[in-house]
């Protein structure tokens, strides 16, 4: 799993985001949760989930976004998650590039 945080560095630690942080987030909210679990039974925010890629990538960012908000230098915001399933496939989530139908 990949995730990308935008926004301006903090002026007094010239980090969007302390990494440390960002991977104690990522471990507590994601890793512990999902690793060597059924995903249908033993993930409370996955419940009624079917467990694609696809679903994933959005789920995973709603379970990050706001403590990564919280986090982050002021301005600044979860922008991706992106899931490798394979080397070459994976999913991508950008709530902010919105698809529009025609």
């Amino acid at each position: 799993m990949e995730v990308t945080v935008c926004g301006m560095p903090d002026p007094d630690t010239g980090y969007v985001i302390d990494l440390g942080k960002l991977k104690e987030i990522l471990k507590r909210r994601i890793t512990d949760k999902c690793d060597h679990r059924n995903l249908n039974m033993d993930v409370d925010f996955l419940k009624g989930v079917i467990p694609s890629t696809e679903n994933l990538v959005i789920k995973f960012f709603a379970e990050l976004e706001d403590e990564v908000k919280l986090n982050a230098s002021e301005g600044s915001r979860l922008y991706s998650v992106r899931l490798f399933e394979t080397e070459r496939n994976f999913a991508e989530y950008r709530p902010n590039d919105t698809l529009k139908n025609t």
